[in-house]
């Protein structure tokens, strides 16, 4: 079931393979394990999607391309993965990141209102980056570890239930 339902949402490897962005890794993307689904590569390419999403820097498919290729994993999972934040997501993912950064840190919650300048981003690099730095590492560690683990069991319960409904059919079939 897992297995199908990824492949079904996963971009065409044709398609990732001549991606400009990914042009820079050149023949490494030939690798044929980059492209194999199976338990081990998905959880591992969900982990490092997940963890590259939660960093508020531009271009995380490339660094989640480029810490999937020497691990092994599927190389498309790990790179659609990182769309968990996509603009629509990243205001309250980002928002969440600094309130959990503020309260690790012990630091007072500062109001704030984001304007689209290098003054604003400068200001606030001193005042709200350190918790929203914080908060975005925690979050990509721990959704990591969520996604890695999470995905483990329900690949392998999804094996399971399979082989239950397999023995379960064998015995009706010998009734």
């Amino acid at each position: 079931m897992p297995k199908k339902f990824i492949r079904r949402y996963l971009p065409d490897h044709n398609k990732v393979k001549t991606n400009k962005s990914l042009k820079m890794f050149g023949s490494l993307l030939h690798d044929p394990n980059l492209w194999h689904l199976n338990r081990r590569s998905a959880k591992g390419a969900f982990a490092i999607g997940l963890f590259f999403a939660f960093w508020p820097v531009p271009f995380q498919m490339v660094f989640a391309a480029a810490l999937a290729i020497p691990f092994r994993v599927n190389l498309p999972l790990s790179v659609a993965a990182v769309w968990i934040t996509n603009p629509l997501t990243m205001p309250p993912i980002y928002y969440s990141a600094y309130l959990l950064g503020s309260t690790v840190l012990g630091t007072e919650m500062t109001d704030f209102k984001f304007q689209l300048s290098w003054t604003w981003l400068s200001e606030s690099i001193t005042t709200i980056g350190p918790a929203f730095v914080v908060g975005c590492a925690i979050c990509s560690v721990v959704f990591a570890a969520i996604g890695y683990f999470g995905l483990d069991w329900v690949w392998k319960s999804s094996v399971a239930r399979a082989w239950r409904k397999r023995a379960h059919a064998k015995r009706v079939n010998k009734d």
